[in-house]
């Protein structure tokens, strides 16, 4: 019987060690290790290897999303589940876009965890519960009109338009830059552009601000 190495990335240790119990008595499942952070996933991969990484969405420093899209280039092969609290049409579209082969949700059930570990690994792609109907619903909704700005993003998108960087924006509206860098980022991903130029003319074109 073949193993399927399993590496998991979060930044929760209370999330590791639950799944790595959920895991550590399924007979064709082996735990190779466990990351907190993208840094130390990347360090890991250096000299190892694994067949499935359950991948966080929301970690401090590099998320999710960007972690799978450098995984996925550096090693095509390893397959990859989403793995998140967040039942939400962008991060799941965003995951998939980036190469995940499938998404879970936290509060999954362990035979939907281990169905979800064999789909993948099969090179099939899992959604677990409603996830797939809800990325249904929000492409169908994307392809119709432009997502709804929070009030905070629509002021850190005006401010960007002005000019301001990311410590002058957190000077201004009182958050530190990590946070102004996160709302950035949110809104490139959130209006679905590549960079700052045309985060800023999608909103001048769209009356946005």
């Amino acid at each position: 019987m073949s193993m399927i190495r399993v590496f998991i990335v979060d930044d929760h240790p209370v999330v590791i060690e639950g799944i790595h119990s959920l895991l550590q008595n399924e007979k064709d499942m082996a735990w190779v290790g466990q990351a907190m952070n993208a840094q130390s996933c990347l360090g890991f991969f250096i000299n190892n290897t694994a067949d499935v990484v359950l991948m966080d969405i929301s970690m401090p420093g590099m998320d999710g999303v960007e972690l799978c899209s450098v995984m996925k280039e550096k090693y095509p092969g390893i397959m990859i589940l989403g793995l998140s609290t967040f039942n939400q049409g962008l991060y799941i579209k965003k995951m998939m876009e980036h190469g995940a082969s499938g998404y879970i949700l936290k509060n999954s059930s362990k035979e939907e965890l281990i169905k979800a570990i064999h789909t993948v690994h099969a090179g099939g792609i899992y959604f677990s519960g409603e996830v797939g109907n809800v990325l249904q619903e929000y492409q169908k909704a994307s392809m119709n009109e432009l997502p709804v700005l929070t009030p905070r993003e629509k002021e850190v998108l005006e401010l960007i338009a002005e000019g301001y960087t990311n410590p002058q924006i957190a000077e201004k509206i009182f958050l530190s830059p990590f946070t102004v860098d996160s709302h950035r980022k949110n809104l490139l991903a959130k209006l679905g552009v590549k960079n700052t130029a045309c985060l800023i003319r999608l909103a001048v074109e769209n009356k946005m601000i």
